[in-house]
């Protein structure tokens, strides 16, 4: 291998890295979720922040075409805590050229889902660890990718609920 070949092949080599290290890989990653702290008997919001990176989509969670795979969050929480209401997006409605008049429903950038954490009132207190993953699969322009998950978790802190003090005062003996 004469030195020409040699330094060309190391640059192509460097640059197919430097673009993997900005965000050129076909991926959905799941920015970092804070402790949700809910009382026993009581609801708090959870919201998942998903990026999408530079130059790729996803397929929507209703994509238009049922042969596509639409884009999932899937979350296993502990005994004792439910979570409900899932909500997406609206996909964002994408021509291409080699799709003709068809549009893709999808998403890119960042994109946030919704959901809601409910706990019991018998729920233990203490905190427990909810796990979950992204089902997705990523396209650009011109081909799509296989399909990936990418994993999620985040904590769940039970607390309990505050006593209420009362604001009763009993009467002055001393009147009649």
């Amino acid at each position: 291998m004469n030195f020409s070949r040699l330094i060309a092949t190391s640059l192509i080599i460097l640059c197919a890295a430097v673009a993997h290290a900005q965000g050129s890989s076909p991926t959905v990653t799941v920015a970092p979720i804070g402790t949700i702290v809910v009382t026993r008997g009581g609801k708090a919001a959870l919201k998942l922040a998903l990026q999408v990176n530079r130059g790729f989509h996803v397929n929507s969670n209703q994509p238009n075409d049922e042969m596509l795979l639409p884009t999932v969050v899937h979350l296993n929480p502990p005994q004792g805590i439910m979570i409900v209401n899932v909500q997406y997006p609206a996909g964002e409605q994408l021509a291409l050229p080699i799709m003709g008049n068809e549009k893709l429903s999808v998403y890119s950038g960042t994109f946030e889902v919704t959901a809601e954490v409910r706990i019991p009132k018998s729920a233990p207190l203490g905190t427990q660890r909810v796990h979950g993953e992204v089902k997705f699969q990523a396209c650009d322009n011109r081909q799509c990718f296989p399909p990936k998950t990418t994993p999620l978790e985040f904590d769940v802190k039970v607390v309990a609920r505050k006593v209420k003090k009362s604001t009763y005062t009993a009467a002055s003996p001393h009147i009649r």
